[in-house]
């Protein structure tokens, strides 16, 4: 190889590791690598900066737009209340959910899906009385399956079709997916439907008694005289109410959270009680309680302008690997900590004490528009919030699905391609009135953008310097001429990449390595670009290796080892299933 070539397998190395073993963004790793290349005289300024007009990017952005009109005019959780309905058991639940995430997730970018179906979920599990470990991660890998249905379901999909055009000068069809995407999908909810009752742990989200509540909150007050003062909370009958839970007890300015059944209660206690609405009348009329002068549960003068939500710390929050103290959360997000969830148990420190890692569940008092605010920051993977910062355009839903449903038959009949429809579809989304401006700027997640771009930077870098055909080559030398061993290798390596870095990125850097074998070998290289489509999606054997996966780690109140138990051996199934019928839909 040429040290132009070694130089771009440093860097692309680099990167990885940098992504594997520091805690700074993507997009920050990606374009200093991209930097690099430029410097070296790997790359041209043009050709590095390509990847910020491909289409397949420029697409990922405009789709961005589409869920931002579906999500502010309601359409998205009317979708969900209509399929969800009302289930009878486990294993209908589950398939209540599956299946209809896994239709919707073909023509919605499936991590939107799963963002919008976290809390409608949880309600799910409240009402059936389910164990929400039972719900999330079968969610989640729904909306895996449904994203290998279509080129739309997963901005993966488009990255690589983005390749396509510009290498081959010629498109995937929208469906053309579905033909081992369906199968795939069909034996995957199978196997979760049919062994998630042995491979799925039973474990209560552990901010189950917090939810919501700001709304459900009763504040309450041992009044003087009452016969309940020296009693304690066992004898006082204040444990096990049906739909209520004391959260803790204000005493002298004083707060006692976490209150033992042996606290002994005094005048002038005032006890925060969470529980659902429809107890607060029932819990009046214990003796020797009385309604509090401010019923509203606020922790200083401007509470009553705080909601309560949930939030997902995510791998690129600055935070991350720094005490909640000494990284002054509230100072840095105006929003409380109230309670942090971590591997299915809540963490026993002091809140101050806790150090922040990715996937921990917090449960936030912030105002309003935090969730506005943080909603594509990057920080945070936004899981619920008690009340949005403006009211939902409900008028405006049928406008939106008939925007959506517009763009799919655009495309699937031809009449014009991916780029052009989903371009239209955003700009009609704003000039209907089904989002603002603003909102459609604040919808597009940039940093996922950036990083796709300078991905294909790396990918070119790898492609012009020689090192992909020396790649090529050494997979030849070792797996032999054959297509279909070769084909399994872009399908390992492309799984073993997505483990470390992005999805996209994975796909990006591997798709000229698998070009460039399959020139070599003088074969079709359509089975390996959708090898590498299924490949870098297919990732369910860990929390970090698919961004749902982790959104649902904390409210599904998991554990590492849950999603080994269960995504290992799909991950196998699928991939031997995958790497088994490529060759008999697309011949080499």
């Amino acid at each position: 190889m040429s040290l132009e070539a070694y130089f771009a397998l440093g860097v692309v190395a680099a990167v990885t590791l940098s992504l594997m073993l520091t805690k700074l963004g993507a997009d920050l790793v990606f374009m200093t690598g991209l930097v690099l290349l430029m410097l070296a005289g790997v790359l041209s300024p043009e050709a590095a900066l390509a990847g910020f007009s491909n289409q397949g990017m420029i697409t990922v952005a405009a789709l961005y737009v589409v869920v931002v009109g579906l999500r502010e005019t309601g359409s998205l959780n009317w979708l969900s209340q209509q399929l969800l309905g009302r289930p009878k058991s486990v294993l209908n639940a589950q398939t209540r959910i599956m299946l209809p995430v896994t239709l919707l997730s073909a023509f919605i970018n499936n991590t939107p899906v799963v963002a919008m179906l976290i809390p409608a979920v949880n309600d799910l599990a409240k009402r059936a009385s389910i164990a929400p470990s039972k719900l999330m991660i079968p969610l989640s890998y729904a909306a895996i399956f449904g994203g290998s249905l279509t080129l739309v379901g997963s901005s993966t999909n488009l990255v690589v079709n983005g390749l396509v055009i510009r290498e081959l000068g010629q498109s995937l069809r929208f469906f053309e997916l579905a033909l081992i995407g369906l199968p795939v999908a069909i034996v995957g909810l199978s196997f979760v439907l049919l062994t998630s009752r042995w491979l799925l742990p039973e474990r209560q989200s552990p901010l189950t008694l917090f939810r919501n509540p700001r709304e459900y909150t009763v504040e309450m007050q041992v009044y003087a005289g009452s016969p309940i003062i020296g009693k304690s909370i066992e004898r006082a009958g204040l444990r096990h109410l049906p739909g209520l839970y004391l959260a803790e007890i204000e005493r002298r300015g004083q707060s006692i959270p976490a209150v033992s059944p042996s606290e002994t209660l005094q005048e002038n206690d005032r006890l925060i009680f969470v529980g659902i609405i429809e107890s607060v009348l029932e819990l009046q009329k214990i003796r020797g309680l009385e309604v509090a002068t401010d019923q509203v549960f606020k922790l200083d003068a401007p509470r009553h302008e705080r909601v309560f939500t949930e939030a997902v710390v995510s791998a690129s929050c600055p935070l991350v690997g720094k005490s909640i103290r000494d990284g002054q959360f509230r100072t840095v997000y105006n929003a409380v900590i109230i309670a942090v969830a971590r591997g299915g148990e809540r963490l026993s420190q002091k809140i101050g004490d806790i150090i922040l890692k990715s996937g921990d569940t917090l449960l936030l008092e912030a105002r309003p528009n935090f969730a506005l605010q943080q909603r594509n920051a990057g920080d945070f993977l936004l899981v619920s919030s008690h009340l949005d910062a403006a009211p939902l355009r409900h008028e405006r839903a049928g406008v939106a699905l008939m925007i959506l449903l517009g763009m799919v038959l655009l495309v699937a009949t031809g009449l014009t391609s991916m780029l052009y429809a989903s371009l239209l579809a955003a700009v009609l989304m704003v000039l209907s009135g089904c989002c603002t401006a603003a909102e459609a700027r604040q919808g597009i997640d940039w940093q996922v953008l950036v990083v796709i771009a300078a991905s294909f930077g790396l990918g070119t870098a790898l492609e012009a310097s020689g090192a992909a055909n020396a790649i090529a080559e050494s997979l030849l030398t070792w797996a032999g001429p054959s297509p279909h061993f070769n084909l399994g290798l872009i399908y390992l390596m492309t799984t073993l990449f997505t483990a470390f870095i992005t999805n996209n990125a994975a796909a990006v850097i591997v798709f000229p390595i698998a070009l460039t074998l399959a020139e070599t070998l003088a074969v079709n290289p359509i089975p390996f670009i959708i090898a590498i489509m299924l490949a870098a999606s297919a990732s369910f054997a860990t929390p970090i290796g698919y961004q749902t996966n982790l959104m649902v780690y904390g409210p599904g109140g998991y554990q590492f080892r849950d999603y080994l138990r269960i995504g290992l051996p799909l991950s196998l199934i699928l991939g031997v299933l995958t790497i088994a019928l490529i060759p008999l839909i697309w011949r080499f």
